[in-house]
């Protein structure tokens, strides 16, 4: 049933995207990919962008024009053909273009050497693992997080270290900005429309950084998932908010204790669902744990076991939701049962982000989403 249920919904997803060959008047490449069209815009800057504005293609921010020329400049940059189909963004599964992430990237004010990123982005969130439609439409205030990893953090100007997740540098800001456009103009997660977010968060304006990889002791995350540490990679992860966790612990075993503790609280989606966190680890925090002959995958197990929430915290309906959702997983659930955070301790994620100081930052993640990885081709 659920392989006939998962075909009948491939076929319908097509024919209502007018991809359907027995539907499409036209060859499907142009039903799917159609080349942007051009509209004439006042020349004054605020009455253009009252205009993209109104017509629901702006984040409420003002945007660059995509001019014919800008965006030839952007196309520029990669080797891929205008017309050709990065991915079908959910949840409205329209055509992700070359063309068109170059459109929307030139709204965002990128400069034309971070196409590929995005390109590269987009087929991330794209994925069947991502869940793009449940991070698209839903009523969490579920962003996209860019992690940029490799040689191109440094060539782009993507900031890791300090204040990485804040203002001051133009590619986190632009990078987070356009890929926010693209989910919006193209999959159509427009808010108040497919995005049901009830509040939202400031991260769904623009959220990307990059890891601070001379600060890590470890290996850093793109070497972690596979790549050669020359290569230049992009991560995509649907946060839920920031945590910032001030601790002046030095000891390794305490310091776990209290990021664990941090974790553990009964109002999130990951206890419900076994989820997929993150942390952020400040370079100082990492030390501790490093030098304290502490692995990657150490970390992440003693992370799993001190963030184990007692089920009798959570709300009488959300007990019930995770005895539904989790029975397979852990058998028996009852108020004393002691609830981990994801399925597996390799679920817990972490880079080594940031500037001096005793912050790490923890990152809830929206429920039944997980980070994808993908590299960045010219």
């Amino acid at each position: 049933m659920r392989a006939l249920a998962e075909a009948c919904v491939g076929d319908v997803v097509r024919l209502l995207c007018g991809a359907g060959e027995a539907l499409a008047e036209t060859d499907g490449a142009e039903v799917k990919s159609g080349a942007a069209q051009f509209l004439r815009v006042p020349d004054d800057e605020q009455q253009m962008n009252r205009l993209f504005f109104e017509r629901g293609w702006s984040d409420g921010l003002p945007i660059v024009a995509p001019t014919r020329e800008r965006v030839e400049a952007m196309l520029a940059c990669t080797k891929r053909a205008p017309d050709e189909v990065i991915a079908n963004i959910a949840p409205g599964f329209g055509a992700a273009t070359v063309e068109r992430i170059a459109v929307n990237a030139v709204m965002a004010g990128c400069y034309p050497e971070y196409l590929p990123v995005l390109i590269g982005a987009a087929e991330a969130v794209s994925t069947r693992e991502f869940n793009l439609s449940g991070v698209q439409a839903t009523t969490n205030p579920a962003a996209v997080w860019l992690i940029i990893n490799g040689p191109i953090a440094n060539q782009l100007g993507v900031n890791g270290g300090a204040n990485c997740l804040g203002p001051g540098a133009w590619a986190n800001a632009t990078l987070g900005r356009a890929l926010r456009l693209i989910l919006q103009n193209v999959g159509g997660g427009r808010p108040g429309e497919m995005d049901r977010a009830t509040h939202g968060q400031p991260g769904k304006y623009t959220f990307c950084c990059a890891e601070n990889e001379a600060m890590n002791p470890w290996t850093p995350l793109h070497v972690e998932r596979g790549f050669d540490v020359s290569a230049s990679t992009v991560t995509v992860v649907a946060p839920l908010g920031t945590w910032n966790m001030n601790t002046h612990a030095k000891d390794a075993d305490d310091l776990i204790r209290v990021m664990g503790d941090t974790m553990a609280f009964p109002v999130r989606s990951d206890y419900v669902h076994g989820g997929a966190p993150w942390l952020l680890l400040a370079p100082e925090h990492a030390q501790i744990l490093s030098k304290a002959g502490l692995g990657k995958a150490d970390v992440k197990r003693r992370l799993w076991d001190a963030s184990k929430l007692a089920a009798s915290r959570l709300a009488a309906r959300d007990l019930g939701r995770v005895q539904t959702a989790r029975a397979a997983e852990l058998g028996a659930i009852t108020a004393e049962t002691m609830l981990p955070i994801s399925v597996a301790p390799d679920d817990v994620n972490f880079i080594v982000a940031g500037g001096e100081g005793t912050h790490s930052v923890y990152i809830p993640v929206s429920g039944y989403s997980f980070s994808v990885t993908r590299e960045i081709r010219g």
